[in-house]
């Protein structure tokens, strides 16, 4: 890194110079689409327990919000107050969001997989003041939770539980009231370089870290996607990644608000149901990870019908195998375009989409606009294209650094953040990532291109999915080890992976010396494998 130390003034300074910060409000964006298309669908909420879907104009949506943003405070919820929000993507995690905006408070946005363990850690870190959780979902009682969390989190004074039957009820305590707190767009409370979303990190190699997000830097996310997939107002979204996590929260649903567009919620991925419901709603862009895309294309070949209006899908969270982005524009007529970001960097690269078949299967993009990025040795200096070295970012859409935890040392003096990935880029500035530093596999001085021999094993008949880590041998330093998640009906054994590299002209060194078969691999919630849990099964078997 280099000498001295990151001044985030003269940052704040460069984004507005530059024209990357507006320090607007999303109350703004809410302001406008209430005056220019008052009846138009602002959400279109789908539950899998439900029938049918509820849908909220602009002015109904509004109207929830100024009504939420009242009763929040009058709870005591004011200005830096951290609230909890752990809801599938239901109408209310929305009305939540934007009501906390309205009144200052952040949002803590929380997967709806946590368990006690997990959210008592996140909640007692935050010292969220009010926690939001569905009665129950997808047979978990997150009422009992949020209740015994309380008692164990002192700084947690109110649990509200949508669906729930007692005086906790969301709509008794949130909307059944009178008041209201109406937008301030030109003086907002929340000040646009102030924390407004806290969000923990999934956890790929260890303990979370709690990830601060001012209006300015998502903005600027918002803007940079917009303008690189030419989304607008009649843009339909369906944020079907969840929102507990930046791809629903910050690249569909946040992104939606900022347009105007309508946004549709589908609470749990269940492949025909959605693909019937971009059908029906005329949905035309989506984000979410390789398994959604996946799935997207078995559901339509299985019979559902083709999302006619569909153009657009973000790809993120994970490599995509280029034998599905060829199938998703020849069978769906359907632009991929692969994304790297992180809960820190929010969007950092993603291919254009006039060349995103050509470039989508080989990259994963180049930055976007009022972004940075580079790749370099382990002496920090810049490397030549094809070489392969540590992924830097800076830019627009940077965080502000890890809640309560000034220690760590987040950007070098230059404003660069180490991503922890390893990339190359080519010529023309597309990134591929190629690995984690901590996911290095050096067989016998060798380092062995392990999303490379990924890509291969995910175009083998036989597997459904896979991933490549290293495991400790005496003699060679490491050895690989396939994971691999078969089709039905299928078997895949070591002899039938060293047939597959002798055939696709595999240097025998970068062979994978051990198959594990499971039944699925471990992700984070935005679908990225953890890699960590695979080396700890390979050791524990010896």
């Amino acid at each position: 890194m280099t000498a001295g130390r990151f001044d985030p003034a003269a940052h704040a300074r460069a984004m507005r110079e530059s024209g990357f910060w507006l320090d607007s409000s999303y109350d703004e964006f809410l302001v406008r689409a209430i005056a220019d298309t008052p009846d138009k669908p602002a959400l279109v909420a789908y539950r899998a327990d439900r029938e049918g879907a509820r849908r909220f104009s602009w002015r109904e949506f509004g109207d929830l919000v100024a009504r939420c943003a009242a009763s929040l405070r009058a709870l005591g919820v004011g200005a830096g107050d951290i609230v909890g929000v752990q809801l599938p993507n239901w109408w209310e995690f929305v009305v939540v969001s934007l009501a906390c905006n309205r009144i200052g408070a952040v949002v803590n946005p929380l997967m709806p997989i946590f368990r006690e363990r997990e959210m008592g850690y996140m909640l007692g870190f935050a010292e969220a003041k009010v926690l939001v959780v569905p009665r129950s979902f997808r047979g978990f009682d997150h009422a009992a939770m949020g209740q015994a969390l309380k008692r164990d989190c002192p700084k947690l004074q109110h649990v509200i539980v949508v669906d729930g039957e007692g005086d906790d009820n969301f709509d008794r305590l949130l909307l059944s009231g009178t008041a209201r707190v109406e937008p301030t767009p030109k003086r907002p409370l929340l000040a646009p370089d102030a924390m407004a979303v806290v969000m923990f990190t999934s956890g790929t190699t260890g303990s979370p870290k709690g990830v601060m997000h001012s209006t300015n830097t998502l903005m600027a996310c918002n803007r940079s996607l917009a303008g690189r997939f030419g989304l607008a107002t009649d843009d339909v979204m369906l944020a079907c990644s969840p929102l507990g996590h930046m791809t629903g929260y910050a690249a569909v649903m946040l992104l939606g608000i900022s347009l105007g567009s309508t946004v549709v919620l589908q609470d749990v991925w269940e492949a025909r149901r959605g693909v019937q419901i971009m059908a029906d709603e005329g949905v035309s862009y989506t984000a979410a990870s390789t398994p959604f895309l996946s799935d997207i294309c078995e559901a339509v070949a299985s019979g559902s019908p083709r999302p006619a209006k569909l153009r657009n899908f973000l790809c993120g969270g994970a490599p995509i195998p280029p034998v599905l982005i060829d199938r998703a524009a020849r069978e769906l007529g359907l632009t991929v375009c692969s994304l790297f970001g992180m809960t820190e960097s929010l969007s950092s690269t993603l291919t254009e989409p006039a060349r995103a078949h050509e470039k989508s299967s080989t990259t994963d993009g180049r930055a976007l606009e009022g972004v940075g990025v580079k790749v370099v040795g382990h002496d920090g200096k810049p490397l030549p294209a094809g070489q392969t070295g540590r992924l830097l970012v800076r830019g627009a859409q940077m965080l502000m650094g890890y809640y309560k935890r000034p220690d760590i040392e987040t950007f070098d003096a230059e404003g660069w953040f180490d991503t922890g990935d390893l990339a190359y880029m080519d010529d023309e500035g597309y990134i591929r990532i190629n690995g984690r530093t901590k996911d290095v596999l050096i067989r016998g001085g060798e380092n062995v291109p392990v999303v490379e021999i990924e890509a291969l094993l995910y175009k083998h008949p036989s597997v459904a999915a896979a991933a490549l880590v290293g495991y400790p041998d005496a003699r060679l330093g490491e050895r690989g080890c396939a994971f691999v998640v078969l089709r039905p009906g299928a078997s895949f054994t070591l002899d039938d992976l060293q047939a597959y590299m002798a055939e696709c002209k595999v240097a025998k060194q970068y062979w994978p010396e051990r198959v594990e078969v499971v039944a699925d691999l471990p992700r984070t919630p935005s679908g990225k494998i953890q890699k960590f849990k695979l080396r700890e099964v390979v050791a524990k078997a010896g």
